[in-house]
């Protein structure tokens, strides 16, 4: 990978953070994307020393002329876009479905789904003139199930697999690979938030196979397979990543 320009969004923590310092060590040029100037300025110098090439840009990706400045100054600055992690993503408000609003809904897929589908519109834009390119979307385990109190999380992990296989379909004709990892619990800031106290977090881990969370730089490993030339032939495909929670 020495050498790939690599676009990861919502870089700044979690997966994203540990896919950007993964990517840097294999040689990668990499963007990563995120709200916070200063956070985004920290994580830069932590790849350069890396000796990785490495720029941040500020972008939301719920605003379509942000994502599309994003792409294109990832081009600009250098020359094309071999993969990018459509990472970024929001637990939004849990709680039981009658409880949810307008604003609950859009507090999720916002960001979540229309923020998936802006990406994929403007970096398919780049990539199917290229004639190659690789884009992995970050799902849930619940992308395939269902879950109670969290109905709209689960609803846009449904759709973030939609985009991603009929993206794949469509992006198939011009050499261009399309496929998302489905973690399973991970232990980052998100899954502190989710579960909201360590007793709900640690029921949710015991529910796990392997009786653990899984790490960031675990996700990140299957994120690199998936946008390696050693995943060539696999496309329009949801990667579950989960220690097991959906073997039964």
């Amino acid at each position: 990978m020495v050498g790939w320009v690599v676009l990861i969004t919502g870089g700044l923590t979690g997966i994203g953070r540990a896919t950007a310092l993964a990517f840097a060590r294999e040689g990668a040029m990499v963007s990563v994307t995120g709200r916070r100037a200063e956070a985004g300025a920290e994580l830069v110098r932590e790849l350069r020393a890396l000796g990785a090439e490495a720029e941040f840009i500020g972008a939301d990706v719920r605003n379509e002329n942000d994502v599309r400045a994003m792409v294109d100054n990832t081009v600009a600055r250098f020359g094309r876009l071999d993969v990018a992690v459509n990472n970024a993503g929001t637990e939004g408000v849990p709680g039981p479905l009658t409880e949810q609003t307008p604003e609950t809904y859009a507090a999720t897929f916002d960001t979540n789904v229309l923020g998936v589908l802006l990406c994929l519109k403007h970096e398919l834009r780049v990539m199917e003139a290229q004639g190659f390119g690789s884009i992995v979307n970050v799902s849930s385990t619940m992308g395939s199930r269902g879950a109670p109190n969290a109905s709209l999380y689960v609803a846009s992990k449904h759709a973030v697999e939609g985009l991603t296989k009929s993206g794949a379909l469509e992006a198939a004709i011009f050499g261009v690979r399309v496929n998302a990892i489905a973690p399973g619990p991970v232990d980052t800031a998100m899954l502190d938030r989710f579960t909201g106290s360590s007793e709900r977090k640690a029921g949710l881990i015991a529910g796990i196979p392997l009786r653990r969370a899984g790490k960031p730089e675990e996700l990140a490993d299957s994120i690199l397979f998936l946008a390696s030339d050693k995943a060539s032939f696999i496309t329009g495909q949801i990667i579950s990543v989960n220690g097991g929670k959906t073997a039964s």
